[in-house]
């Protein structure tokens, strides 16, 4: 006979290795050097602009874009997600960045997303190359683009960071970058 106190033991350790488990899909987990993580930005970076408009006239007064591909997150009580990135300056790769977060609560499903973070002043830029680890912090304003439209003007007034979250599928509801440290990472 099995006591319910196994159970919840085995249901903890199979709910966190499916957790970390699906964390670690299809986000690069393993690939080998920046030219997987380079190739999935071109390809975010276009996509980006063509389905929504606004961000290419967006990246050309940014001083920097943090493009991360794809963000895969799952929880059951516990939860987590991981995706890597790069950081680009005038197009052009300076670093490679992974964004980390772990959550507990009421939570069971998985999803992925993709975002990108445009910092449009250099003082911004400058204090996320030089933090060992940064959060999405008040000071942001997050575009929501409509159906391919533009980004309007409203959204990035005087903010010293833009983030826009695009591309999402899967269970859980209403993907959002509170809680996501990044931190530079070698591929």
């Amino acid at each position: 006979m099995i006591s319910s106190t196994s159970l919840s033991r085995r249901g903890l350790v199979l709910g966190l290795g499916a957790t970390f488990g699906l964390s670690a899909c299809a986000n690069g987990v393993g690939s080998r050097g920046g030219d997987t993580i380079d190739a999935r930005v071109d390809a975010t970076r276009d996509f980006l602009f063509s389905r929504y408009p606004g961000t290419r006239d967006l990246a050309t007064k940014a001083a920097g874009i943090l493009y991360i591909p794809l963000v895969t997150e799952a929880g059951f009580g516990i939860g987590g997600g991981y995706g890597r990135g790069a950081l680009r300056i005038n197009d052009v790769t300076v670093d490679y960045y992974a964004a980390a977060r772990a959550t507990i609560g009421f939570q069971i499903g998985a999803q992925q997303y993709a975002h990108a973070l445009f910092f449009m002043t250099e003082q911004a830029l400058g204090e996320f190359r030089r933090a060992d680890g940064w959060a999405v912090g008040a000071d942001a304003r997050y575009a929501l683009p409509d159906k391919g439209g533009s980004i309007g003007k409203e959204t990035t007034e005087n903010a010293p960071v833009v983030a826009l979250v695009f591309g999402q599928s899967g269970l859980i509801a209403g993907a959002t970058l509170a809680g996501i440290k990044y931190t530079r990472i070698i591929p």
